[in-house]
């Protein structure tokens, strides 16, 4: 088995509330459901993240500004302003 850590969470109660409906309904403990709902946040992060960076062809992302270097040197259009 693998080691395991005690960790204090503070949620809120409308959190805490539809994560014991929802272990629940899935038949598991609330302590189960939440390690599992953050093991899936902690492999979707990271998965991006590998996938970004190979995308970007490196860790520093100057394979990515290759791209950006061919934009058009054009203003933003007025929908994509943040003014």
């Amino acid at each position: 088995m693998k080691a395991k850590s005690k960790y204090p969470l503070l949620l809120p109660d409308s959190v805490k509330q539809a994560a014991q409906r929802l272990a629940k309904q899935d038949g598991v403990s609330l302590n189960q459901f939440i390690a599992v709902a953050v093991a899936e946040k902690v492999g979707a992060l990271e998965a991006a993240d590998a996938f970004f960076r190979k995308r970007a062809g490196n860790a520093t992302g100057k394979g990515l500004l290759r791209y950006l270097d061919r934009a058009a040197d054009e203003p933003p259009a007025p929908a994509d302003r943040l003014d």
